[in-house]
């Protein structure tokens, strides 16, 4: 356990050179605004286009990965729903809260650090979760909250919805790069390096991004950001953890890796989307502060625990 403490330590500590930066102000919000574009457009998209390509969509969608990860995040998803219905909340912020408590940071941490620490395999698996969060239940809060204002669904927002995915560059790079490899087509060697050369910036850039992030967040609803970080860090990977290992059970080390990534803290998005719509972003801020600082912990402990499956 304390090996992989230690290997997870480097990247923790480029969070905090981020947030420590930020906090001094040698880092600006827009320096910290302009990251996050070069990592999330660039760097991020490049890394994985190129561990798509060279992937097939078999080792990518594993059906029972797919059903055994979407059961346990939609399970933690009406906990935190139904808990939040019976403080009097509505619809909206019920399902900020539920955001909070399974979608996490698997596109700028999970890919870059689980990649790194359990070895290119988990590509597939972690892609898949990447995108299950992503198409799934990111049209799905769109839903709730467009559908709760308006009592209903419109067109409009449907195509939002689908605007929204197509222009997402995480989405179209993994779409793009399964392609690439479904035409059975070898990466040509320039454009490999160039890959790698580029992808290369996505880790440190994203863990740096992460932090200078985390220092405008606010520490507001301690209590609220409480319950939503054990959620995220307790919950969701435990019940992720019994969908893979017994409801749906699948090969060990797959079920580590979505077990290890549904461990991760809760997402940068969904800050967005709340800010967006005006609805909890506060609320939103906090449980992304809270359970990235208890993730420190918590995803080392995780790791240590599925690497012995």
């Amino acid at each position: 356990m304390i090996e992989i403490l230690l290997k997870t330590v480097p990247f923790f500590a480029v969070i905090g050179l981020g947030y420590g930066a930020a906090r001094s102000g040698a880092f600006t919000q827009d320096a910290t605004a302009w990251l996050t574009r070069f990592v999330f457009y660039f760097a991020l998209s490049a890394m994985l286009f190129r561990f798509a390509a060279n992937l097939s969509l078999a080792e990518v969608f594993n059906l029972r990965i797919f059903a055994g990860y979407l059961w346990a995040t939609a399970f933690v998803y009406g906990i935190v729903t139904i808990v939040a219905f019976l403080r009097g909340l509505g619809v909206a912020e019920a399902a900020v809260e539920a955001q909070c408590g399974v979608i996490g940071n698997v596109g700028f941490l999970g890919v870059p650090m689980l990649v790194m620490l359990l070895g290119e395999a988990a590509i597939g698996p972690v892609m898949l979760v990447l995108s299950i969060d992503l198409i799934v239940f990111g049209t799905l809060i769109v839903i709730l909250i467009t559908g709760s204002r308006e009592g209903q669904v419109s067109p409009r927002a449907l195509r939002t919805i689908g605007h929204g995915l197509v222009r997402n560059p995480m989405i179209m790079s993994i779409a793009a790069g399964l392609l690439w490899a479904g035409l059975g087509v070898p990466v040509p060697g320039v454009l490999n390096d160039f890959l790698v050369l580029l992808g290369g910036a996505a880790t440190p850039g994203a863990l740096f991004a992460i932090g200078a992030s985390l220092a405008t967040k606010s520490a507001e609803r301690v209590a609220i950001a409480g319950w939503l970080s054990f959620a995220k860090l307790v919950l969701h990977p435990a019940f992720v953890a019994f969908a893979a290992l017994v409801l749906f059970p699948v090969e060990p080390f797959a079920a580590g890796v979505v077990i290890a990534a549904a461990s991760l803290p809760v997402a940068g998005n969904v800050y967005i989307l709340a800010q967006h719509y005006g609805i909890a972003p506060h609320r939103a801020s906090a449980s992304i502060l809270f359970s990235t600082v208890c993730s420190t912990l918590t995803v080392p402990i995780v790791i240590g625990l599925v690497t012995a499956l």
